[in-house]
C-alpha cells in the first residue's frame, strides 16, 4: 500500500522555550529528522502541517486560557514561535524535503492536519490521494490534541493509519493515555 508521512505541527511554539512548549518537542524534532533521512524512501509523498495563526477569534485567550477551548496566543503566521523548529533542520534540510506545507488555524482554531490548505488552496486530503496514497503515518506535536485530530481524520477519511509514538509528545500524561486508546478504539494502529 502506497504510504505518507504526514508530521503534524513541529514548530517553535510548541517545543520548550515556545509559548506553548511541550517538555520532549525538541526531542521529537531531532528524530522526525532522523527519520526522514533514514526511510524517506519509504514514503510517496511526505507532508507537514503547522498551526498558522492570523486572526484565529476567541482560540487566543483575551485572559487567563483554560487549555480547552482558549490557548495563550501560539503560532502567529510570520514569528519565530510559528517556524519549523531547528531541531528538524539539524540533519535535513525539512522545507526541501516536504512535499507540501498545509497551514491550519488561520481565522479559526484548528487542529487537525486535514483542516489546512496550501497556498493554492489545495486540502491535504487531495494532495495524498494526487499521490495514491492508502496509508499514512503520523508524527509530531502534540499526541493529545493535533496528532489525534489529524490520525482521526485520516482514519475517517478511509486512510490507514498509524501513529509512531517515538516520534509523538503529548501535552500531558492523562491526556496522552486517552488519546491513544481512543486512537486505538477506532482503528488506528500506535507502533
Amino acid at each position: 500500500m502506497i504510504r505518507a508521512l504526514i508530521v503534524v505541527d513541529v514548530q517553535g511554539d510548541f517545543c520548550e522555550g515556545g509559548s506553548m512548549g511541550v517538555d520532549g518537542g525538541a526531542m521529537v524534532a531531532e528524530r522526525i529528522s532522523a527519520h526522514i533521512r533514514d526511510q524517506a524512501h519509504d514514503y510517496a509523498t511526505i507532508v507537514a502541517t503547522r498551526d498558522w495563526h492570523i486572526d484565529p477569534g476567541d482560540h487566543f485567550a483575551d485572559g487567563e486560557p483554560n487549555f480547552e477551548t482558549t490557548w495563550p496566543a501560539h503560532c502567529v503566521a510570520g514569528s519565530p514561535g510559528a517556524e519549523f523548529h531547528p531541531g528538524v533542520d539539524t540533519h535535513v534540510d525539512f522545507s526541501h524535503v516536504v512535499d507540501a506545507i498545509f497551514s491550519k488555524g488561520q481565522f479559526s482554531a484548528a487542529y487537525s492536519g486535514f483542516e489546512g490548505t496550501e497556498p493554492d488552496g489545495g486540502t491535504l486530503d487531495d494532495h495524498l490521494r494526487s499521490h495514491d496514497v492508502g496509508s499514512v503515518d503520523v508524527v509530531g506535536i502534540a499526541t493529545d490534541y493535533c496528532d489525534k485530530a489529524t490520525a482521526t481524520d485520516a482514519r475517517e477519511l478511509g486512510y490507514k493509519v498509524r501513529l509512531l509514538t517515538d516520534m509523538c509528545v503529548g501535552v500531558a500524561p492523562d491526556t496522552t493515555a486517552q488519546a491513544l486508546d481512543d486512537m486505538r478504539a477506532e482503528g488506528i494502529e500506535t507502533i
